[in-house]
């Protein structure tokens, strides 16, 4: 039979040697990495598979993650699970590598009333880098509703086909294939495909 073993063992029988501020910086080190991704404990939830009371738990040091819970939420936040449990060196590794087929939703605060639109995050932003991006496919009509609420940074969305309308603080640019706009994200920003066909653009955005 085999036996599942928590990080709690290990800082039970390890204890000696100093593991506990390891294993009691678990619950910050998520904290900081889920909403560094903008994701409320339920949204994480929902791309680990781990409930978001244990998340919760976890965050507080009220539970250790077995090693199955940690693999699984570390895996939706984009980061190794060392990042989790090491003592001192680099707590990542230095570049962010997405494999394909693993790319997550976007981040809960882009377009959240977004309708006719199939969207996926590029990377990030983790605990460590402030850039992200998301690729988009708009249908006709479809649009991001009403506007996320403005935070700081800037934003650079470059329409691959198609064509958007955007409106940003009130100023409306057409922006269609090969076209691209820069633009603060402190400001409302909505969007819409007015065209016949889908249109595909991608978002970079830097958070302030």
């Amino acid at each position: 039979m085999k036996q599942s073993y928590s990080i709690l063992h290990v800082e039970a029988a390890a204890a000696s040697d100093g593991w506990e501020p390891i294993v009691g910086a678990i619950g910050p080190k998520l904290r900081a990495a889920r909403q560094g991704l903008g994701l409320s404990l339920q949204q994480l939830g929902a791309r680990s598979g781990v409930s978001a009371a244990a998340i919760h738990k976890v965050e507080r040091g009220d539970m250790v993650p077995t090693v199955t819970t940690l693999l699984k939420l570390a895996a939706a936040v984009a980061l190794p699970i060392g990042h989790f449990v090491e003592d001192g060196g680099p707590s990542a590794p230095i570049a962010v590598h997405v494999p394909a087929g693993s790319r997550q939703p976007p981040a809960a605060d882009w377009a959240p009333s977004a309708a006719g639109v199939v969207a996926h995050a590029i990377a990030g932003p983790t605990a460590r880098m402030r850039a992200s991006g998301v690729t988009a496919e708009v249908a006709p009509g479809g649009s991001s509703g009403p506007s996320a609420t403005p935070r700081p940074g800037e934003a650079l969305l470059l329409v691959l086909e198609g064509e958007l309308q955007v409106e940003v603080g009130g100023e409306r640019h057409q922006v269609r294939s090969g076209g691209a706009l820069h633009y603060p994200s402190d400001h409302t920003v909505q969007w819409h495909n007015p065209g016949t066909v889908p249109a595909r653009a991608v978002w970079f955005t830097v958070r302030g």
